[in-house]
């Protein structure tokens, strides 16, 4: 099998793109045809790559491609998480999947429509520039009926409490692209930017330590990847900075789908974003500051007979770089 990578400027990782047509897709034969793939990865100097997505021509008519997302966990090589998706991920897919003859030439104006086999998702990844070995994206996660915003929260609660070490945390737990922990940064400690993104390892284990309680709370396992979890802290008019834990380390940026998922939260009242966000007014979208640059992220969310629901949310200015292939062992 022959295994390609691409990365998406902004993701921790480049993702190992793989034809799903050649991988069996559940149950040990899945396991091992993935632990084997991230064994090739080792051999070849490339074990950071934890990021795996299984693409093919989607049958359904109103998409282009099926995606599926692995996140390949760092503490066994046989160990993963299939439970949400990756922005970035499915990004680097499209660029591949065109190289591998399951999508019609890239150009200008064209797009590509994409169903996320994990959750449900319909993502149009609109191009707005192609070059030799690269391209750049908008993307829109597209709902194909409008949902009322309070149908993304993961416990039916605006906010929710947890607790860790003794103390009590407010998150807001919200799924839109993916599940995320949201929390003022403050309330830990963290009072400006320059706090929010310093190498403080006491900070990234305490992040840790928060979203792991979610997640027991939520019956999902610890060692997980999801929800993923990010520190918020208002900036000025409508700005925000950010702070996200990936896997398994700091975010370099904050994910595409953490950007969808708090473009979409900012806009449910009561939540940890919508407050946060109340500080500093977001009237025309909200630009996201994050260690490695700024990420501006759209939602659509309007009054349908009196209840809030979300049609869309869009982020620019993605752009990705195919960086190759390479045979995987068998």
């Amino acid at each position: 099998m022959i295994a390609h990578l691409a990365y998406a400027e902004g993701s921790p990782c480049p993702t190992l793109v793989l034809d799903s047509a050649q991988v069996a897709q559940q149950g040990t034969a899945l396991t091992d045809r993935l632990t084997a793939a991230r064994r090739s990865l080792g051999a070849a100097g490339k074990a950071h790559v934890l990021k795996i997505a299984l693409v093919c021509p989607s049958p359904h008519p109103m998409f282009d491609l099926d995606y599926r997302f692995v996140q390949a966990l760092p503490d066994a090589d046989d160990s993963f998480d299939l439970r949400g998706s990756c922005g970035h991920s499915i990004l680097s897919s499209t660029v591949v999947a065109e190289r591998m003859g399951m999508l019609p030439k890239l150009s200008v104006g064209g797009r590509v429509r994409v169903r996320v086999l994990n959750n449900g998702d319909s993502v149009v990844c609109e191009v707005d520039e192609v070059k030799r070995e690269a391209a750049q994206f908008t993307v829109h996660f597209v709902r194909t009926a409008a949902v009322p915003v309070t149908q993304l929260l993961i416990t039916g609660e605006a906010r929710t409490t947890v607790t860790v070490d003794g103390e009590l945390h407010e998150v807001s737990l919200v799924s839109s692209g993916n599940a995320y922990a949201f929390i003022d940064a403050r309330t830990i400690g963290i009072k400006d930017p320059d706090a929010l993104f310093a190498d403080d390892e006491s900070f990234f284990d305490r992040l840790g330590r928060i979203r792991a309680a979610v997640a027991a709370q939520l019956g999902w396992p610890r060692g997980g990847a999801f929800p993923k979890i990010a520190a918020l802290l208002p900036v000025e008019a409508g700005r925000i900075a950010a702070r996200a834990v990936s896997v398994p380390s700091w975010h370099p940026t904050i994910a595409l789908t953490g950007a969808v998922c708090l473009g979409s939260a900012i806009r449910i009242p009561g939540t940890v974003p919508w407050r946060v966000t109340q500080e500093v007014g977001c009237p025309d979208g909200l630009e996201i500051i994050t260690p490695g640059g700024r990420t501006a992220v759209t939602a659509d969310v309007r009054d349908i007979d009196g209840v809030l629901a979300l049609s869309w949310a869009s982020v620019d200015r993605k752009r990705v770089t195919f960086q190759g292939s390479f045979p995987l062992e068998p």
